[in-house]
């Protein structure tokens, strides 16, 4: 019997795996990408929308382009479908080395209706995205000619006319570049119906470059020299700064400490009966259990959790696995390793649970899964409402809601059971180097600035700026159209934000100690999670000084899957700072005699 749990749990795990990856990628016709004279190669169209509002997109069709009489809609992955894409078959027609110029697309009549739907596009400058043999292409589907000062002597046009310059090697595609011709212009100004004459040029080259390294140019942006040297400028400050301080802090608390011990070494030996100050003063409260010891217990789990997903994701980044517009591959990643790490949360929030001498282990695994998974539903059911609000691309299908319960189901929640029961039979005790009092010590009076929010600030301070650097290049690719593609920089950065954090959090609690206050095991949690909130707070200046974003839909998408973003920020960062403290405590307590 109890084998049976164990079964369904893996078998639900292989199940993921086969539906997320086995259809992963959207293959193109010929999956090998060789191609014969003539042979058509697959071109599919996925989405439009206003250039600067990255989540604000539509389907293709949605504007009147010219359309066949049945769109055939593609097979999408899982990770696509999060993404926001939605492929169909393009109405051009490319045949593999064959050229056509000015071949007519369709003679369409734009009704009025169709023509305001086009200018208020101009307008918001929508762009429109395709792949071509699995190559992305972009391009704007028409121009506002400013030459008028006042917006009502503003002229709007269409573009009519497509080029696609595509180059080749051997059987194979390289490089697909569009181009619109600013001479095929229609002018959309006014509201009457306009016959449109859509047309569309092909000319194929030939190129050297080989077939492996086709898809090396759309990472070149991130890796060009100049962008390298402020990466580099970026990581060389944030060593600086963390050399400096470490350094700093080092001194300071090796020499304290070493102070200490002799002293109360000192103490021991010459004067037993003498008072107590400092840290050791409060030797039988500190390791007393904190307060709401079941949400603690939760905010470990889930932040351990948090912690393995992201040390899996940059193992995929640095073996190549997130190539640029490898589609959808980072959301699969994400769902698929946040389901399988369930267990992780479950065995560290129980077992921790039960080290506390809690006893409704059962509430507390509740708490686990629902601590992270709880306010994204939540953020996740509004923001899918306004996407479906506005008809975009955001919103996703109730099929691929489905699936998504039923991931939960069949495989987070079994393994976070799972890993629950092994925790809670791990039969681990809590390591006190001190026997706790039965009466806890009071406080005495603190200044303002040893108070939670102070020391918050000043815990969340250094390594927000250790990584502030890195953090525009990150935003500009998730919520504009850059391409990140350096992962071995960012894992230095990760690096670095982990050093920072726990050492800065190990330095508040000694300091905390030594004030006689012994309720650290919260702070240094909070301490340590500080930055989530820095990075939040750098969103706002992003939004409002670095982009160009606007209207209801994009600043709900960005805000309220940010606050989800820098909320699990803050729990995995919490987490780190929480056992870096308990090291340092279980350390100094365990140097000294305690009675």
């Amino acid at each position: 019997m109890g084998r049976e749990p164990m079964d369904l749990a893996a078998a639900a795990a292989v199940v993921l795996l086969l539906f997320c990856f086995g259809i992963a990628g959207v293959a193109s016709d010929a999956s090998d990408h060789r191609y014969k004279k003539g042979d058509s190669v697959p071109l599919y169209a996925n989405k439009v929308g206003p250039f600067h509002n990255p989540s604000e997109t539509y389907r293709y069709f949605d504007l009147p382009f010219c359309a066949p009489e049945h769109v055939t809609e593609i097979r999408e992955a899982l990770g696509e479908v999060l993404n926001g894409d939605r492929l169909v078959d393009a109405p051009y027609k490319l045949n593999f080395l064959v050229d056509l110029d000015s071949k007519q697309l369709c003679k369409k009549k734009l009704t009025k209706e169709d023509v305001a739907k086009f200018r208020s596009a101009v307008t918001k400058d929508y762009y429109f995205q395709m792949y071509f043999d699995d190559l992305p292409i972009w391009g704007f589907i028409g121009k506002v000619d400013k030459e008028g000062k006042d917006l009502g002597d503003y002229k709007y046009y269409l573009y009519r006319h497509i080029h696609f310059d595509v180059l080749y090697n051997g059987d194979r595609v390289i490089e697909i570049a569009v181009h619109t011709d600013p001479s095929a212009l229609v002018d959309l100004t006014e509201d009457k119906e306009i016959e449109v004459d859509f047309t569309y040029s092909v000319k194929w080259k030939e190129t050297s470059t080989p077939f492996e390294k086709r898809m090396e140019k759309y990472s070149l942006t991130s890796s060009q020299r100049r962008h390298l040297e402020i990466h580099w400028f970026s990581i060389i400050n944030s060593c600086v700064t963390v050399l400096l301080l470490t350094g700093f802090l080092a001194t300071i608390l090796m020499r304290v400490l070493k102070n200490d011990f002799v002293k109360y070494a000192h103490d021991e030996e010459s004067a037993e009966e003498q008072e107590e100050t400092g840290w050791k003063y409060i030797h039988g409260d500190v390791f007393r259990f904190p307060k709401n010891k079941s949400l603690f217990a939760a905010c470990l789990g889930s932040g351990t959790q948090l912690f393995a997903l992201t040390v899996f994701i940059f193992v995929l980044a640095l073996i190549g696995v997130f190539y640029p517009y490898n589609r959808g591959a980072l959301f699969t990643a994400l769902v698929v390793i946040y389901a399988l790490t369930s267990g992780i949360a479950g065995y560290t929030a129980t077992s921790f649970y039960c080290q506390l001498e809690g006893t409704n282990w059962v509430r507390n695994l509740l708490l686990t899964g629902c601590l992270f998974c709880g306010p994204l539903f939540l953020t996740f059911c509004f923001l899918n409402t306004v996407a479906i609000v506005y008809s975009a691309t955001a919103a996703l299908p109730f099929g691929t809601i489905v699936v998504i319960v039923l991931i939960w189901t069949l495989v987070t929640s079994p393994l976070l059971v799972l890993g629950g029961i092994a925790g809670k039979n791990s039969k681990n005790e809590f390591q006190a180097p001190c026997r706790t009092k039965k009466f806890p010590r009071e406080i005495p009076p603190l200044p303002w600035y040893r108070g939670t929010l102070p020391q918050m600030a000043m815990a969340g301070f250094l390594p927000f700026s250790a990584i502030y650097i890195e953090l525009y290049y990150i935003f500009a690719s998730v919520w504009g159209h850059s391409i990140y593609t350096i992962y071995s920089i960012l894992f230095i950065v990760f690096i670095i934000l982990l050093v920072v954090t726990a050492f800065i959090t190990i330095a508040l609690t000694y300091f905390q100690l030594a004030a006689e206050d012994h309720e650290w095991w919260w702070r240094s949690f909070l301490c340590g999670g500080s930055t989530g909130v820095f990075v939040y707070a750098y969103c706002l200046y992003y939004y409002y000084a670095r982009s160009d974003m606007s209207g209801f839909m994009q600043t709900s998408f960005f805000f309220g899957y940010m606050a989800c973003i820098c909320y699990g920020f803050f729990l995995m960062l919490g987490m780190v700072g929480f056992r870096a403290a308990l090291l340092f405590v279980r350390h100094i307590y365990r140097s000294i005699k305690c009675e």
